[in-house]
């Protein structure tokens, strides 16, 4: 009798892990509908999916994410109540990501920020709870907050590009913050629409407050900021930016009038990096301590003419083009640094 009831726990068992394994395979399938963006075909896989297995906590979390994604966001909402509640010990990280969402959007921003801090204080390592918390926290407009969840997610997770994008917005009227952000968002992806956008916004702030105003003069347009001495706090950066408006007056002399627009870049970024090694070492707040240092040893690698190469290839610019196709070592050496570059 004894036997008997082992084999019928070894059976069903077996049942239930043949049905759990078929059921994760009907999201798997369902997930690639999902990214093919036919969200019809991919609530059917998870449906068929929750039939063999009653409450999978796999199959629930990508239904909730796709019907997020097509604006269901009561729906998604229950679902992801749902899944915290009869799997309360799981990796839930993602299914807190989507019901912040779905709250947000839903306009019910003070709810999604809770359901964030939730997320955070069970997941502190999910760059996307704070990436998804700071914009919440930018359509309610608490700007130094949101700051604060965004430069969160740049240090878990260094590669995700939306964060570099989201803080070169935040500050914007930072010059140099915002070319570090622009800059690092523009070695991550160089090759989508908004790739070419932010690197128009970078050449901009680049080129910022020098113009020519006739044959042999050069107008510099400096801000009263940045010749206020006192101007003391983190990520302070005035003096920097008086260098670069400098340097860029230089730019556009006779002397340099045959140069490339990637070699004009060059010689300015170089100079910048130059500047902020000399002046970092009293300097305090996120810019100063976490990309500073990036740039900083860029150019003292030798890196910076690459780099320049590359985020000019997001305009598909001729002389960077040509450079890839004569240079493909350097450009190489450029990616295997950054890839294993150690974020301090």
């Amino acid at each position: 009798m004894k036997k008997l009831y082992s084999l019928i726990i070894l059976f069903t068992t077996l049942a239930y892990s043949q049905s759990k394994e078929q059921a994760e395979n009907k999201v798997t399938e369902g997930v690639e509908f999902h990214d093919l963006g036919n969200f019809e075909d991919a609530l059917i896989k998870y449906d068929e999916a929750l039939t063999l297995d009653k409450d999978n906590s796999y199959a629930l979390a990508e239904k909730a994410m796709t019907l997020e994604a097509m604006k269901k966001y009561d729906e998604a909402i229950e679902i992801c109540q749902k899944v915290l509640k009869l799997h309360p010990k799981e990796n839930n990280a993602m299914v807190y990501v989507t019901y912040g969402n779905a709250l947000d959007h839903f306009g019910k921003a003070k709810q999604a920020l809770k359901v964030y801090d939730e997320g955070i204080k069970k997941f502190p390592n999910q760059y996307q709870l704070f990436f998804n918390k700071g914009i919440t926290l930018i359509n309610i407009k608490e700007r130094e907050k949101a700051l604060e969840a965004i430069q969160t997610a740049t240090k878990l997770n260094p590669n995700h590009s939306s964060s570099f994008n989201a803080l070169s917005i935040l500050d914007s009227e930072n010059r140099i913050p915002a070319i570090l952000s622009l800059s690092r968002y523009l070695i991550i992806d160089n090759r989508t629409s908004r790739a070419k956008t932010n690197f128009d916004v970078l050449t901009l702030l680049m080129n910022q407050g020098v113009s020519k105003t006739g044959d042999n003069s050069i107008s510099i347009n400096i801000n009263e900021d940045l010749l206020n001495d006192g101007k003391k706090g983190e990520n302070n950066f005035s003096s920097l930016d008086l260098m670069l408006s400098l340097a860029g007056a230089v730019d556009l002399s006779e002397e340099n009038k045959d140069k490339t627009d990637v070699e004009r870049f060059t010689s300015k970024f170089k100079t910048m990096c130059q500047g902020m090694a000399e002046m970092r070492k009293k300097q305090k707040g996120y810019y100063w301590e976490f990309l500073a240092p990036y740039f900083i040893e860029m150019n003292e690698k030798n890196l910076i003419e690459p780099f320049a190469n590359i985020i000019f290839l997001s305009i598909k610019d001729i002389s960077a083009q040509k450079y890839k196709e004569e240079n493909p070592g350097k450009m190489e050496q450029f990616h295997f640094w950054s890839k294993n570059y150690i974020w301090k």
